[in-house]
């Protein structure tokens, strides 16, 4: 796996939305039960917590198709029983839209390096996308990508009652469009060999690599933990990106042709006559 770290594609205005997005993400992140410790709760409370919180805005396939909402959730609290201490099962206190909890997970990360690799890759791929599109029309795209990688992963698997959470199907969204728009753009990698090793490669040949892995890894094949990373809602994600970005391909302007180094050697200059 490659991890990217800049594009040779310098965009024209300010990414004012993909920053607002990334300071959303962070701040609900540092906003969630367990991601702060809190002194003297245990660790079996900040559990506890944590799965109220996500019954509460995750979005679950069971729900979005089915429309089935769960009579018992956890309530947040910690009970000791006959069995020992566990979190206490009630009636929710709340009423839950599963259609909103789809925009609400986007928000919602399961660790650091999950909320960090989804946003490295929107600061990288999504300043370009937004130059593109426009403020408002690329926070809409964000959006409804987002959403088409949900309902695209709960259709797959429409008897699940696991929550779905990360930004992960939105940020794919955006790198279909970016590899539809600017597939010629280079792009600096660090491929992990021995050592780091950083290398200018084209977007099409990053982001098709990246889709492959996402398209191998949603069968199951090749990956221990395909049950619990949605693979499917990337490759939705990033389809419905592609969809969506390809009216705008003939408008495009190309980006600048990179000179310099070309595969981490230095390209020779062109003679001129």
């Amino acid at each position: 796996m490659v991890i990217p770290v800049h594009d040779v594609n310098p965009a024209r205005t300010t990414p004012w939305v993909t920053y607002g997005l990334i300071a959303a993400n962070v701040l609900v992140f540092l906003a969630m039960p367990g991601t702060v410790g809190v002194p003297g709760q245990s660790r079996l409370a900040q559990t506890c917590e944590l799965h109220a919180f996500l019954d509460h805005y995750a979005a679950v396939p069971r729900e979005l198709i089915h429309d089935q909402l769960p009579r018992l959730v956890p309530t947040g609290d910690v009970a000791v029983g006959p069995q020992g201490p566990g979190c206490v099962i009630g009636e929710p206190g709340y009423d839950k839209s599963p259609v909103l909890s789809v925009f609400t997970a986007m928000f919602l990360h399961g660790g650091w390096l999950h909320l960090l690799g989804n946003m490295l890759f929107l600061l990288i791929f999504g300043n370009n996308i937004e130059d593109r599109m426009g403020h408002v029309r690329y926070l809409l795209f964000y959006v409804v990508c987002g959403y088409a990688a949900g309902y695209g992963f709960a259709l797959l698997n429409d008897d699940s009652g696991d929550p779905l959470i990360g930004a992960s199907g939105a940020v794919a969204g955006v790198l279909g469009a970016y590899l539809v728009l600017y597939p010629k753009a280079r792009v600096w990698v660090l491929v992990p060999f021995l050592i780091f090793l950083p290398l200018r490669l084209p977007a099409w040949l990053v982001l098709g690599f990246w889709f492959a892995l996402q398209a191998v890894y949603s069968s199951g094949e090749g990956v221990s933990d395909a049950g619990t990373v949605a693979y499917a809602a990337h490759v939705v994600g990033f389809v419905a990106g592609m969809l969506l970005a390809w009216p705008l391909k003939p408008g495009t302007p190309p980006p600048p042709e990179p000179r310099g180094l070309l595969f981490g050697r230095r390209a020779r200059p062109r003679e001129t006559w």
